[in-house]
């Protein structure tokens, strides 16, 4: 028994007769009553009694009916499922991200996606670096977003990497003197109160390479886990920090008319910052993965242009 066979003999049976089942199809009569005949033998009895040149369906045949009715209704509800799935009307879509783009810049996205296609759903948990690389290594996570300035190892037999850089950034007040300067170097923070992460990020201990280097004073007054909340000591006017292109963005968009209190200047010497796109080693992507991965490339792409030529 195939879809072929159970479509035929449902034409058959709402139309009544082989020939209106035949027109009905666009298929021969004698097609029609082949592949009937097929079925029939491989069901091993008669659906339908012969009376001259109509057909009588026996009992057998109405419960056939319901049961191939239900198939072939299921299956066109599958096809016009995939093809919405193709065509991004439709599916699900699980990003686990580190703090700072998951606030603004990955929400920002799926809403592009999603915004003309009320069927496409989305889950976007917030999880620290290491977490999102375990979370996205047991496969259930369609993309993740992580921070490769922090020690832990990516296990690529479980999570395909996908790496990418920002330029490090100094957040100062805007009514600092320092915020009339181009470019920042050590001397000019040296023994100023400075905001950043914590040792064992990379970007600290890179920092702390740059200032000793220079023989500048390294104080810092505050340190976090995360870069955003870096900026609201800078706002205040209690220290300068060292963020990222990204959360820059994230903040510039977040804050509003509160953005203004923050400069944001280059770093001399130039401090690179890592990140990765994590996808799931052993399940390829989906459609709505596949596109949410190229709006984040090119959101990534736009954001460093932007803040490379117009640090503010």
């Amino acid at each position: 028994m195939n879809m072929t066979q159970l479509t035929v003999f449902r034409e058959i049976m709402l139309s009544g007769s082989v020939s209106q089942a035949a027109r009905n199809l666009g298929r021969t009569q004698p097609a029609i009553s082949s592949t009937l005949a097929t079925l029939e033998a491989g069901l091993g009895f008669q659906l339908f009694e012969r009376r001259g040149k109509r057909l009588y369906p026996v009992p057998e045949a109405h419960y056939l009916l319901e049961e191939a009715t239900q198939i072939l209704d299921q299956l066109t509800t599958t096809e016009r499922n995939i093809q919405n799935l193709k065509a991004l009307q439709s599916g699900e879509l699980r990003i686990v991200a580190m703090p700072g783009p998951s606030v603004f810049l990955v929400p920002q996205l799926v809403s592009q996606i999603a915004k003309n296609n009320n069927d496409i759903r989305a889950t976007v948990v917030t999880r620290s670096s290491p977490q999102v690389h375990q979370l996205v290594s047991t496969q259930s996570y369609d993309v993740g977003i992580a921070d490769l300035g922090v020690e832990y190892s990516l296990n690529t037999s479980l999570v395909r990497s996908e790496p990418f850089a920002s330029d490090c950034l100094f957040a100062v007040p805007a009514n600092d003197p320092m915020a009339q300067k181009k470019v920042l170097q050590p001397a000019d923070l040296n023994g100023r109160p400075l905001a950043t992460l914590h040792r064992e990020h990379h970007s600290h201990r890179e920092i702390r390479r740059a200032f000793q280097v220079a023989g500048a004073e390294l104080v810092v007054r505050f340190e976090t886990q995360y870069y955003l909340p870096l900026l609201t000591y800078v706002e205040e006017g209690l220290a300068c920090a060292i963020v990222d292109t990204l959360t820059a963005e994230t903040y510039r968009h977040y804050r509003g008319e509160a953005a203004h209190r923050v400069v944001f200047r280059p770093f001399s010497p130039e401090i690179t910052l890592s990140f990765a796109t994590l996808t799931p080693a052993h399940r390829p992507p989906s459609q709505l993965a596949q596109a949410f991965i190229s709006l984040w490339r090119a959101k990534v792409d736009s954001v460093n242009s932007h803040w490379n030529a117009n640090e503010r």
